[in-house]
């Protein structure tokens, strides 16, 4: 079961302002990456399953978090299916991403009030993930529509929460301009989880991006 309530995982959302996204098939260095980011300030994290046996090393990481790094809230992304968010969701998934707006499962996550955020990229869409009790909806990819997509989105709709996730970087100008547009929370990648020129994942990086990104993000609220 998931720790946290939907609720709980979609004020953490807006609080921080920030999501890291992270995947990697070796259980031990999935460790380091998250313990990284949580060092960093990160309180929630989407584990991106897209490899092979991805729900087993999310289950271990899981287990690992909620020994060690208890305020982390950590959900999963790219499930394209009820089975795979009902399977993740046994794992204690305390929220689910989808890349694309499926009713199916929405409705797998609701029964277990577990928070779930789709893909969308029309506001019929967004308005049909709301209308299915979407709290925060995932705007992707986000480089695609950019920070104009989403001021023409609020105006109709004020209380619509986004998540661009792709095209956003740890950088004021950045930053400034997605959340000046009114998004709620950021996902962001591979320009938060840095890697050294050999491959390696560069911890020390990745901490000190992860509070300058949530240091900023707290500066173009206020």
């Amino acid at each position: 079961m998931a720790t946290f309530t939907r609720i709980e995982v979609a004020q953490t959302m807006t609080n921080t302002g920030l999501v890291p996204l992270f995947y990697h098939h070796d259980i031990e260095i999935a460790k380091q990456v998250v313990k990284a980011c949580y060092d960093g300030g990160a309180r929630l994290l989407e584990f991106t399953a897209r490899g092979d046996f991805a729900h087993e090393i999310f289950g271990d990481l899981n287990k690992y978090i909620r020994q060690e790094l208890p305020e982390m809230i950590l959900g999963v992304g790219s499930v394209t299916d009820a089975a795979s968010a009902s399977l993740y969701m046994s794992l204690g998934a305390n929220f689910i991403v989808t890349p694309v707006l499926r009713e199916d499962i929405a409705t797998v996550c609701n029964r277990r009030k577990v928070l779930w955020s789709p893909g969308c990229g029309s506001l019929t869409e967004i308005a049909k993930a709301e209308e299915l009790g979407c709290e925060i909806v995932k705007l992707f990819p986000g480089s695609i529509y950019g920070p104009e997509f989403v001021k023409a989105i609020k105006a109709p709709q004020p209380w619509t929460n986004i998540m661009p996730t792709g095209g956003v970087s740890p950088t004021l100008e950045n930053l400034l301009t997605w959340f000046t547009a009114g998004v709620t929370c950021v996902g962001m990648g591979s320009k938060l989880i840095h890697k050294k020129e050999n491959g390696e994942f560069d911890l020390e990086k990745i901490k000190t991006s992860t509070q300058e990104a949530l240091e900023i993000i707290k500066k173009v609220r206020s």
